[in-house]
């Protein structure tokens, strides 16, 4: 994956895609290889932006003291 500016949305697209090319076995092994290092890279990827989705997901509150707190959405 050389592009820094894909979004989640595409990386997963051209994750499905490489799946289907990957079950259809019509292609040789080494694309399939290739292939499948691609899917992993855009499976870390994807697994990242995530993981800093859910730590922007925060919910500001007030606790009983009425000092801010950060708590799980």
């Amino acid at each position: 994956m050389a592009k820094k500016n894909v979004t989640f949305e595409e990386a997963l697209q051209k994750l499905e895609a490489i799946v289907e090319k990957l079950e259809s076995g019509e292609i040789t092994l080494n694309d399939s290889i290739a292939a499948f290092e691609e899917g992993q890279k855009l499976v870390e990827f994807c697994l990242q932006q995530l993981q800093e989705a859910e730590e922007k997901v925060k919910k500001l509150s007030k606790d009983a003291n009425g000092n801010f707190e950060l708590n799980d959405f």
